[in-house]
C-alpha cells in the first residue's frame, strides 16, 4: 500500500500560525523520510483555527525543504480563481520543482456566501462552470488554449499531475471525462464512495495528463500504541470537527480541556455520525481498516489526515502507520 498526507495546518489552541506552519513543513520531512508518497496542503478561508489558506505558496517552501515526496494542493478551490493564474503558479511550481507537483482541485465554494464573494472581489460566479474551468485550466496547462489569444507560461517540459477531489459521484464522473487522476474525500462523505470510484474507473478517457486511471481515498486518521490513547488523542479532532458544524471557533483542545467540555445528546450523536469518517486505534486496527478500505475503493493509495492537538502525538500516529504499513 502506498501512504500519502493530506495536512490543513490546523491550530492547536493558545499555538499560532508561524508555529503551525512550520509544523507542517516539519510533518512534511518527516513523512518523506518514513516513505510517505505524497504530501499535500488543503485551501481553507475564513476559519480562525486553520493557517492553510495558500496552498500555491506553502507547498513552495515545503518542495524547498524536502527531496523526493511528491507536493500538491488538496486542493485548489477552481470555482473562485481564473484558470490562466492557476496554469501559471503551478507552471512555476514545476519549473522549480519537476515531476514532484501534483495540482488537485476541488469544485467547493470555499465557505460562506460572504466569504466566497470576498475570494472573487465580489463577482456572482456560478459553480456550474466548473467542468469549464477545468477544460480551461488544462488548456493552459498543456499551452493549447485556442479560446484565448493568450498563453500560460512559463514554458516547462513536463506537467504537473492533475487530480479532482470529489465526494459523490459527480466529482467522479467529471474526473473521468477529463482524464484526470481522482481523490475522494472519505473524511467528508464516507457513504457511497465506492459507487463513486466504481463510476471513475469504469468511465475513464485517457488524456494528455492520464493514459489509466488512477485514485487515491482521504480519510481521518488517529494511530497511537494502545486504543486508550488513540481514543484519547481523537478527542480534539472530534471537538473540532463538531466546531466546524457549529460554526464555532476552530482551534484544536488539549486532551485535558476537551474531556472537561459538556456536550448535549446532539453534540455526541453529531461525534457518534463524523467517527464513520476515521480510523482510530492502534497500528493493527488501523492497517486491518486501511486495507478493508483499500478493498472497496478499489485502490493501492490511501491519503491520511490527522488532525490533533498535540503534534509531537501527531507525528508519532504518522510513524506508526508508516511502520506497519510500509
Amino acid at each position: 500500500m502506498k501512504l500519502s498526507v493530506l495536512d490543513q495546518s490546523v491550530i492547536s489552541k493558545n499555538g499560532n500560525a508561524s508555529m503551525t506552519l512550520a509544523n507542517t513543513i516539519k510533518l512534511a520531512k518527516q513523512t518523506e523520510e518514513l516513505g510517505y508518497t505524497r504530501f499535500w496542503v488543503a485551501e481553507h478561508h475564513n476559519s480562525n483555527g486553520i493557517a492553510g489558506t495558500s496552498p500555491e505558496i506553502l507547498i513552495s517552501s515545503i518542495a524547498a525543504q524536502t527531496n523526493r515526496i511528491r507536493m500538491g494542493s488538496g486542493g485548489v478551490l477552481l470555482p473562485q480563481y481564473s484558470p490562466f493564474k492557476i496554469a501559471e503558479d503551478f507552471k512555476v511550481l514545476e519549473a522549480l520543482y519537476p515531476n514532484r507537483i501534483d495540482l488537485g482541485i476541488g469544485r467547493s465554494p470555499g465557505g460562506s456566501t460572504p466569504t466566497r464573494l470576498a475570494l472573487t472581489d465580489g463577482i456572482r460566479k456560478s459553480l456550474n462552470e466548473f467542468p469549464r474551468q477545468v477544460t480551461a485550466l488544462q488548456e493552459f496547462l498543456i499551452g493549447s488554449s485556442p479560446d484565448y489569444e493568450v498563453q500560460a507560461y512559463p514554458s516547462v517540459e513536463t506537467q504537473p499531475e492533475m487530480w479532482m477531489l470529489g465526494v459523490s459521484q459527480r466529482g467522479a464522473r467529471l474526473a473521468a471525462e477529463k482524464g484526470t487522476a481522482f481523490t475522494y474525500g472519505h473524511f467528508i462523505n464516507p457513504i457511497s464512495g465506492s459507487i463513486a470510484m466504481q463510476h471513475y474507473r469504469e468511465n475513464f478517457q485517457p488524456s494528455s495528463f492520464l493514459a489509466n486511471p488512477q485514485a487515491n481515498v482521504c480519510v481521518f486518521v488517529v494511530c497511537a500504541p494502545t486504543q486508550e490513547e488513540a481514543e484519547e488523542m481523537a478527542l480534539s479532532q472530534d471537538l473540532w470537527l463538531l466546531a466546524i458544524e457549529k460554526g464555532q471557533d476552530t482551534f484544536l483542545l488539549s486532551k485535558e480541556e476537551a474531556k472537561n467540555i459538556v456536550l448535549s445528546e446532539e453534540d455526541k450523536a453529531i461525534i457518534r455520525k463524523n467517527r464513520k469518517r476515521a480510523i482510530i486505534g492502534t497500528p493493527g486496527k488501523v492497517k486491518e481498516e486501511l486495507l478493508r478500505l483499500s478493498k472497496v475503493y478499489q485502490t493501492e493509495e490511501m491519503m491520511i489526515i490527522t488532525n490533533i492537538y498535540d503534534f509531537e502525538e501527531k507525528m508519532q500516529s504518522y510513524t506508526l502507520l508508516a511502520e506497519a504499513l510500509l
